[in-house]
Parts: structure tokens; C-alpha cells; sequence
């Protein structure tokens, strides 16, 4: 039966036919009752019927069902269009159906018989009205009232079958009109000779419909009607063995298809046991490659353990070499380093042409002067319509050239909040191009040059706690720590929200990591700095160590608090704690100083200030954690003083 049902579909497909018909409503069950026709029973090529049944407009006087083949109202045709992509996809054309009956199982039955569809699939929603219906009867039944028996019924929940009624026979192709008996025609063993008497067909069964012929009398047959009926008998044999032909061919292509997949499959077979084969041969050839190794390596064993030892002899040798060559390089480093600066392509900052730095600061107006620097003078500029501040290198500073070129290079390469930003430079006539500060310096901020208001004791806890940040990013710079040898407020600049950044870092060296723990120092042949500021230990020695940088740093963190000079300035404020009159030492123009606080920030900077390196204390672990609990006082006391 199953296979009789297959060839009913090919056929169908092959003529255009729909033979799979989808029951579709607006409730939920009917997509998933779309999917699963077209994923079970759908085949390439097959038309699919999309039947939905809507009742009759008031107009409609006729009865009967009414067939459209494309909807025509809105409604109608949006129903259909959310199918029309699967189907696509799945190469299975659709015909969209709309029957007009006010009885939706009447309506459905009658297209199925006059159809001859062969299997109908439709939601569960629907299954209560319909499934009662569309239970197996004897063929004469109305049509209404049941399906044929040649049709298979599934009802379809959440993608699932829950009810199926298969079909109790094949159906038989009526497409040729008229109908004629397709098996009990077949099956008669009677022949023309025979036919001398009675004739009586009496009822013949045709697949979906009866016909009656026993209005014909039996003594009284008639020649034209059995040459008809023999012509039409002729006619149904030649087109059911056109159908059986086309069968065949396509049974014979797919056994073409599978016996070519066979082959295909069996050469693949074959090219797997030939790389498995090579396999092998590449194995065994690697074992045998090894063997060899291991005796080439026994041989060679002997020679190196001869040869350990006059390695050992050649590597004192080597050892007291490679100091020397050690030392020659760290001297000549510096030197490298500098030269490279002013010949390579650096695409790390904008290359600015004197024109460009003339026209910005108008010819380097006296007007446009801000600052005296330590080796030429700072301008105010304005290029790319921001404002900016210009270096100048003086011609005569020798030294000067030195840091410039370092300056340049530091800079180029390192971004931190807390650095001045370089812009960009004109190497060749020893510009450099920094980002304009708003508040200048912080020695001047401090000194309140220009009758400036004082800054508030927690902007000065916050200004100690980015210097710091600052400072310990360059301790941490890789590929080797940068000591910057000359800290000092006067290289501290502020932008217009008292945020402080770092500048001059045109003494920053360059020194070994083992320098950065302190277990190592690196030496220096002078000492490079400002008085009162330099390190008392690197001044003496020549030796450098990021520590240096640390007593730079209390000597600042002092004036901060007191606005007092530098000089002798950390045996004043010891004196003061030792006496007790520490609270006159602190600004005077600060009038609501935390004693307490300001007294372990003075403290903090006492210890980063001591004369031999071993007891400063460590700038990462010790020094900024404390800086920044006494910022974060001060932010907190801001809020409570607002509240």
C-alpha cells in the first residue's frame, strides 16, 4: 500500500498534480502541521496542496464548494504567505486553496475525493471537529460524512503526530474522463466473443465514485456501448502503462544513483587504505630514523663529556670577557640611543617645521614668554587651534642637546595621566611641543605668584598622591626603569582643574632593572640635578637608583605642606614635631588644616627624605598607599562639608 502511495506522489509531481493536501486555520498547530508535510512527506518537485476552508459570504447562492486557486482577499492571502519560504527552501511548490463551505469538514472532504489526495495532514486544533469525520467508511457514504478509503489522514501537535488513519487501498488516477473501472476492468477474465447474451455491469466501484449500470438490460445489449466501453478499457490500460513506465525510469535512475554513490564509496574505501598504508611506511621509517638517533647520540656523548671540560676552562675565560664587554656597552648605550633618536623615522609624534613654530608664537614674541626653562625658554602657542607650549633649545646649551634629544624620546614613548603630553618637536632646530598647562607650575601655585589664591590642603593631598602615581609608572617602565633626577614643584604643572602632571624629564635616565629593588646601582660619572632636591647619597657616590627619585619626592611633599624653601627644610619640620610646634610650620593662607592627617603626610615625607638610601621607604608598598588614604579623607570630608 505504502509503495502504491509513493508512485501515486511521483506521478502527481511528474504531472503538476498535488497529492498531499495541509489543512491551514489561524491557530498554532497549523505551521507546525506545514512543517511536518513538507519534511515527511514533501518530495522534489511535489506540488502540496494548502487547503483552508472559509465560510460562505452572503452573496453566494449556489451550492457546493468553491474552489480558488489563488486567494483574493487580504485576509486570504496573507494566510499563505508565511509558508511560501519553507516550501521554497525545501524545493516543494505549494497550491494555495480556498474552499468557501459553511461545513469546514464537508467543505475539506469533498476536495479530497474530487482531488483524489492521498494523504491529508492538519493541526490538532482542528482535531475535534474533523477527526470523527474523517474516519474509514464503505465508499458509497456521503462524502461529507467520511474520507476514501484511499486517503491517509495525520493530525499534527507541536511538530508531533498524534493520530494517524492510513489508507485501506491505493488510489486510482481518474484523471482522464470519463471514469472508467480501474481494478474490477482489469481483473475480468470475460472476453469480447464471449459477450453473446445478457450483459449486466449492474454497480461498479471507480475508485471515488459508483457508478450504476444496471438500468441496461441483460437481453438487450447494445453494440455501441460495448465498443465504447471497450475503447475507454483500451484507452485506461495504455495510460496506466505509461504511469508504470515512468515508474520504472525513475526506479532505474535512482539505482543508477545508488549503485555510482556505491562506487564512489568504494574508491574512497581504497584511497583510506592506501593512507593508511603510507602511514605505516611513515611510522616504521621515523622508528628506524630514531635507532639511528640514539646510536648517533651514544657516540656523541663520549665527545661532548670531553668537551665539558675544556668548556668550563673557556668559560672563566669568557666570563671575565663578557664584564668587560658588559661595562663597554652600558657606556656606549647612552650614546647609541641618542644618535638613533635623531635619525630614525619616528611616527610617535607630529614633526613640526620652524615655520609652523615662528608663526605660532608670532616670531617668538616676548609677549608669548611664560617661562625660563634649564636649558632655553617656554612659549605660548597655538597650533592645529589648540594652544600649546613650545620649548625652545638655546644654541649655545651644549647640554641642553642632550636632554632634549632624551626628553624627546621619553616622552615619544610613554602616556601616562600624570606626564605633560608631547605633542610634537622640530629636531632640527630643538622645539619641543607640549600640551598647555592652564595653572603653570606648581612652585608657583605654591608661592601664589601673581597674588593667585592658595590651593586648598585637599587638592594638595590629591596633587601628592598623582605625583606619586606618576613617579612610580616611571620606576615601572619596561624594557628598564627611568629615574627622572630632576623632581622639584617647578617641574610640576597644573592644567586648569589643579590636575598635576610631570615635565622636564630631559635628566631622566635610563638605568639597569636590577637598579629598580635597590640591590643594584648603577654609577654615573656626575651627579645631575638641583641643589637641595639631589639625592645627598647620588651626589656623593655617583651611584643611581629609582631611590634617588624618593628623596626628591619627601623634599617636595614637605613644601607642599609648609610653602617654605627647600633648603635645610627637612630639619625644620623634624625640629617642629620633635618641640611639638608642628602646626605653625604648616600654610599659614590654609586656615582649616587637618592637624592630624598633615602630620603623618610630614612624617611620610621625613622618612622618603633620609640621608641613606636603605631607609627610605618603598614608593609602590609604603609611600602611595598612605598618600592615597589621605586623599580619599579629603574627597570624603568634601562630601560630608556639602551634605
Amino acid at each position: 500500500m505504502a509503495s502504491s502511495q509513493l508512485l501515486a506522489d511521483h506521478a502527481a509531481a511528474a504531472a503538476g498534480t498535488a497529492s498531499v493536501a495541509v489543512a491551514i486555520d489561524r491557530d498554532k498547530n497549523s505551521p507546525h502541521a506545514v512543517r511536518w508535510a513538507i519534511d515527511h512527506l514533501g518530495v522534489s518537485g511535489l506540488v502540496m496542496a494548502l487547503i483552508h476552508v472559509r465560510h460562505k459570504n452572503s452573496h453566494h447562492i449556489a451550492s457546493g464548494t468553491d474552489v480558488v486557486g489563488d486567494p483574493v482577499d487580504g485576509d486570504s492571502r496573507d494566510l499563505f504567505v508565511m509558508y511560501r519560504g519553507y516550501s521554497a527552501r525545501k524545493r516543494v511548490q505549494i497550491k494555495e486553496v480556498v474552499v468557501e463551505e459553511n461545513d469546514v469538514a464537508k467543505g475539506l472532504l469533498e476536495y479530497i475525493a474530487n482531488n483524489c489526495i492521498t494523504s491529508v495532514v492538519m493541526g490538532a486544533a482542528s482535531r475535534n471537529t474533523l477527526a470523527r469525520k474523517l474516519k474509514y467508511t464503505d465508499v458509497s457514504t456521503s462524502v461529507s460524512k467520511s474520507a476514501p478509503d484511499f486517503c491517509s489522514v495525520y493530525v499534527i501537535s507541536k511538530g508531533k503526530v498524534v493520530s494517524v488513519r492510513q489508507a485501506r487501498r491505493p488510489v486510482v488516477n481518474t484523471a482522464t474522463p470519463p471514469r472508467q473501472p480501474s481494478s474490477r476492468a482489469r481483473n475480468s477474465t470475460s472476453d469480447e466473443s464471449d459477450i453473446s447474451g445478457s450483459l449486466s455491469l449492474g454497480s461498479m466501484d471507480f475508485g471515488d465514485q459508483k457508478f450504476d449500470f444496471s438500468m441496461v438490460e441483460s437481453d438487450s445489449p447494445s453494440p455501441s456501448s460495448i465498443a465504447q466501453s471497450s475503447r475507454d478499457l483500451e484507452a485506461e490500460m495504455k495510460r496506466l502503462k505509461l504511469e508504470l513506465k515512468q515508474t520504472m525510469d525513475m526506479y532505474s535512475t535512482a539505482c543508477k544513483e545508488a549503485l555510482s554513490a556505491k562506487k564512489q564509496a568504494e574508491e574512497l574505501h581504497l584511497l583510506k587504505i592506501q593512507e593508511v598504508r603510507k602511514f605505516e611506511e611513515a611510522r616504521h621509517a621515523e622508528e628506524a630514523a630514531l635507532a639511528l638517533a640514539d646510536m648517533e647520540k651514544a657516540k656523541c656523548k663520549a665527545a661532548i663529556e670531553a668537551a665539558e671540560k675544556a668548556q668550563k676552562l673557556a668559560e672563566m675565560e669568557a666570563q671575565r670577557r663578557r664584564q668587560a664587554e658588559i661595562k663597554a656597552k652600558l657606556e656606549s648605550k647612552e650614546k647609541v640611543r641618542a644618535l638613533s633618536a635623531l635619525h630614525q623615522n619616528d611616527s610617535r609624534y607630529r614633526r613640526y617645521t620652524i615655520e609652523e613654530i615662528e608663526e605660532a608664537t608670532d616670531r617668538f614674541s616676548k609677549t608669548n614668554k611664560i617661562g625660563e626653562g634649564g636649558y632655553g625658554p617656554v612659549y605660548k602657542g597655538k597650533l592645529d587651534h589648540t594652544s600649546v607650549a613650545i620649548k625652545v633649545l638655546r644654541p649655545d646649551a651644549v647640554q641642553g642637546k642632550r636632554q632634549f634629544h632624551q626628553e624627546v624620546e621619553v616622552l615619544s614613548c610613554m602616556r601616562h595621566p600624570n606626564m605633560v603630553l608631547l605633542l610634537g618637536a622640530c629636531t632640527e632646530y630643538g622645539c619641543l611641543v607640549y600640551e598647555y598647562m592652564d595653572r603653570g607650575s606648581l612652585e608657583d601655585r605654591l608661592f601664589r605668584k601673581g597674588k593667585t589664591p592658595p590651593i586648598s590642603w585637599q587638592k594638595r593631598f590629591d596633587i601628592a598622591a598623582e605625583i606619586a602615581t606618576a613617579l612610580l609608572f616611571l620606576h615601572q617602565s619596561k624594557p628598564e626603569p627611568l629615574v627622572h633626577r630632576d623632581l622639584k614643584p617647578a617641574n610640576i604643572l597644573l592644567d586648569r582643574n589643579y590636575k598635576s602632571k610631570i615635565s622636564d624629564v630631559g635628566l631622566a635616565r635610563l638605568v639597569p632593572p636590577a637598579v629598580a629593588d635597590s640591590v643594584t646601582q648603577f654609577h654615573m660619572t656626575a651627579a645631575a640635578g638641583t641643589f637641595c632636591y639631589i639625592d645627598p647619597e647620588y651626589q656623593q657616590t655617583g651611584k643611581l637608583t629609582t631611590k634617588s627619585d624618593v628623596y626628591s619626592f619627601g623634599i617636595m611633599l614637605l613644601q607642599i605642606i609648609t610653602v617654605q624653601p627647600a633648603m635645610g627644610l627637612s630639619h625644620h619640620v623634624r625640629t617642629a614635631i620633635e618641640k611639638g610646634t608642628f602646626e605653625e610650620m604648616l600654610d599659614p593662607a590654609v586656615p582649616d588644616w587637618p592637624v592630624e592627617e598633615a602630620l603623618a603626610f610630614a612624617k611620610l615625607a621625613l622618612m622618603c627624605a633620609e640621608l641613606r638610601k636603605k631607609d627610605r621607604p618603598d614608593l609602590g608598598t609604603v609611600v602611595l598607599p598612605e598618600l592615597n588614604r589621605l586623599r580619599d579623607f579629603g574627597n570624603l570630608l568634601n562630601v560630608v562639608c556639602k551634605k
